[in-house]
């Protein structure tokens, strides 16, 4: 299991590289937040069980702020 979150990190850090490398530098610097995310995740030596919990709770505030960014900011 902590090797599937070095391979989230990286990831993330080529879509942050590439976000980069196109000039948008606020995409940039979140995926390059979610690369050390992560990267320290992945360094933490947790039970699979903490692994899927904390990966529940990434995807619980992905969703919650992706439903608030499309439905009140665009």
């Amino acid at each position: 299991m902590p090797r599937m979150y070095r391979v989230f990190a990286f990831w993330t850090a080529v879509i942050a590289m590439l976000a980069y490398a196109g000039h948008m530098e606020v995409m940039a610097l979140l995926f390059f937040a979610q690369t050390a995310f992560f990267l320290a995740l992945s360094y933490m030596n947790l039970s699979e069980r903490g692994y899927i919990y904390v990966f529940a709770g990434y995807l619980v505030l992905f969703f919650v702020g992706f439903t608030y960014y499309t439905t009140f900011m665009m």
